[in-house]
């Protein structure tokens, strides 16, 4: 079974505000963890996979203890709101994809054209008001609603990664710096990072 879990006040300390973003991903590690019957990965048992880098990742990375110092938090930029989280003790692993229909604006329909005047500028102190008035709802109706109504969880094969390396360095025979072996190009014979080896491509 798993041990208390991070509370949502924790994730806002880390991330630095409260929004409905940081709310989805603190549900789904919260759900994923209970799901798996898993605990904050203190070192490498637990592994998620992230395919985008939104506001959700920050409450995850506090609730399954996941980062990618660690090596146990992998990103993959697909733009989905869609999380896989592994569980090497059991072999386990689900996928929370977000619904379709967005969240916020089954909750708030008309909360869109708020919004765009508050993070636009123009707002007035009345609208600002009413705009985190409302954002707040939105967050604790996403904090307390049914999972299944935010996310599409489905268990499916762990595909588990290696776990973190250490490698060696060389240095950039072009600017000196230190790079990691594995990360290094080799022109003319030499060592080179990635920034110092330019781009080749002949239009495809």
């Amino acid at each position: 079974m798993t041990h208390s879990i991070k509370s949502y006040k924790a994730a806002i300390a880390f991330h630095g505000h409260s929004c409905p973003g940081l709310a989805l991903g603190y549900r789904a590690a919260e759900y994923a963890l209970q799901h798996l019957r898993a605990d904050r990965s203190e070192d490498e048992d637990l592994v998620v996979i992230v395919e985008n880098d939104a506001c959700g990742v920050d409450a995850i990375q506090v609730v399954a203890g996941c980062s990618i110092g660690k090596g146990n938090l992998i990103f993959q930029d697909f733009g989905k709101h869609a999380y896989t989280f592994i569980d090497r003790k059991s072999n386990r692993a689900i996928r929370l994809v977000q619904r379709p229909e967005p969240v916020i604006r089954r909750i708030d329909p008309d909360a869109s054209a708020l919004r765009e005047r508050v993070m636009s500028g123009p707002a007035t102190p009345a609208e600002q008001k009413e705009f985190h008035e409302r954002q707040a709802h939105v967050i604790d109706t996403i904090l307390t609603m049914p999972i299944d109504e935010l996310f599409i969880a489905r268990g499916v094969k762990p595909e588990i990664p290696v776990k973190a390396k250490i490698f060696t360095s060389v240095q950039c025979a072009s600017c000196g710096e230190m790079v990691a072996e594995h990360r290094a190009r080799v022109r003319n014979g030499t060592f080179v990072c990635i920034p110092c080896a330019g781009e080749y491509g002949r239009g495809w």
